[in-house]
């Protein structure tokens, strides 16, 4: 990956949020706030205007300042989950390196997830983002070896698989936690944005 795909890729999240803001709304509606959707879209609108107004020089210098508006502009927990990971994945990447490998970048998603699960405390099955980030980074990091399209692709897979689990789940986390049982037979949104997040890669890289 370089700057340039970098970038795609951010673009390619915001082109995916703004498509489906209304689906990831309706989502958190029934178990949530009802603003997933339209957070995700204005943060990651700012991200876009952001970047474009940057002169990045390294892959890492792109996520963290795509982390960085995140946290800046996102209100509820969309902006501070994302926004950190983002700035954890940037910041775990090699310092002023124009160009990362697959091997690189899935050790980069690692701390992102790292950096989620502190912040969120959140743990596999508890209903949230984790439950598709983590099933992302193992199939990525599996298949890294592979190249960059093909561990991308294998996360992406992943995640899809993640989100459509959460459907069972009984959340335990976030606002969907005050519904107690109510919350089982619903996808949690978060791990639907999180599925976005890594579809767009598979398809930049594709």
């Amino acid at each position: 990956m370089d700057v340039a795909l970098a970038r795609s890729w951010i673009a390619a999240i915001a082109a995916a949020v703004t498509e489906q803001a209304d689906y990831l709304t309706q989502l958190d509606s029934a178990i949530g706030d009802a603003d997933h959707g339209v957070n995700l879209n204005r943060g990651f609108t700012a991200v876009v205007a952001a970047l474009e107004a940057a002169d990045p020089t390294s892959v890492g210098d792109v996520l963290v300042k795509t982390g960085t508006t995140l946290v800046s502009k996102v209100g509820g927990a969309a902006g501070p989950l994302y926004g950190t990971a983002f700035r954890a994945i940037g910041k775990a990447l090699p310092a002023e390196s124009a160009t990362v490998d697959a091997a690189e970048l899935g050790a980069a998603l690692r701390a992102g997830l790292a950096a989620v699960q502190k912040l969120g405390a959140a743990v596999p099955g508890d209903k949230t983002i984790v439950d598709a980030y983590g099933p992302a980074v193992a199939a990525f990091e599996k298949a890294a070896d592979d190249g960059l399209p093909a561990a991308a692709r294998a996360a992406a897979e992943a995640a899809a698989d993640g989100m459509r689990a959460t459907i069972e789940l009984h959340a335990r986390k976030g606002r969907a936690s005050y519904l107690g049982p109510r919350s089982v037979g619903h996808q949690d949104p978060g791990a639907t944005s999180t599925w976005l997040v890594f579809k767009a890669l598979a398809d930049v890289t594709a």
